[in-house]
C-alpha cells in the first residue's frame, strides 16, 4: 500500500460533468495527457483510505480535464468526489531533463542570495504565466520569478535555491 504523504498531487476534482459520472479535474501537472489517459490509475483519500481509480475516459477542455473513472457512473457519485486531490506514487514520476523541476521538489527549499543571506523557504510555486516562487522568510513574503537570470543555482538534493535578485524584489527591499 502507498503512504499518502509521499504521493504527489496531479490534480483536484472541481465538479461533476454531465450525467454519466465524469468529473472536471484542475490539473496540477505538466503531464496531464499521461496522468489522465485512459487506463491510468490515480488515487483518492476517502474516509482515511487510499482508493485507486482507473481512468476510463479523458479529454482536455478549456485548460482542464474531463475524466471518467471505472467506479463512478452517475452525477451523484461524481458529486461525492468534489474537492478531492488526485495523487500518484512518487515512483511513477519520470525523470526530467536538466534544468526542469517538479513543484514538490521546489517547495520547502531554503532560498538564499548569492552573498549567502537567507531569504526564506519556498512555500508555494505559482505556474500561471511566468513561474513564481512564493517565499516566506523573516522579513516577510516575496514572489520571485523562477528564471535563470534570478535563480542562479537550484540544488534539489541539498534543498537550496541561490538567487541574485534585482534591487527591491524581496520583501525587505533587497
Amino acid at each position: 500500500m502507498f503512504d499518502w504523504a509521499s504521493m504527489i498531487t496531479v490534480g483536484r476534482i472541481v465538479r461533476p460533468h454531465g450525467h454519466r459520472g465524469q468529473v472536471v479535474v484542475a490539473s496540477e501537472t505538466d503531464f496531464g495527457a499521461e496522468r489522465f489517459r485512459e487506463g491510468a490509475i490515480v488515487h483518492v483519500m476517502r474516509e482515511g483510505q487510499i482508493e485507486p481509480f482507473r481512468v476510463t475516459a479523458s479529454r482536455e477542455f478549456d485548460g482542464r480535464w474531463v475524466v471518467g473513472f471505472d467506479r463512478v457512473t452517475s452525477m451523484n457519485e461524481a458529486e461525492t468526489l468534489r474537492g478531492y486531490e488526485l495523487r500518484v506514487p512518487e515512483a511513477e514520476l519520470k525523470s526530467l531533463e536538466s534544468g526542469r523541476y517538479y513543484v514538490h521538489d521546489l517547495v520547502g527549499c531554503r532560498v538564499e542570495t548569492v552573498s549567502g543571506e537567507v531569504v526564506g523557504r519556498v512555500e508555494e510555486v505559482y505556474l500561471e504565466g511566468q513561474p513564481l516562487l512564493g517565499i516566506k522568510g523573516p522579513a516577510g513574503s516575496s514572489l520571485v520569478p523562477f528564471i535563470d537570470a534570478i535563480c542562479k543555482r537550484v540544488d534539489i538534493a541539498a534543498q537550496v535555491i541561490v538567487i541574485d535578485p534585482p534591487e527591491g524584489l524581496l520583501a525587505d527591499g533587497r
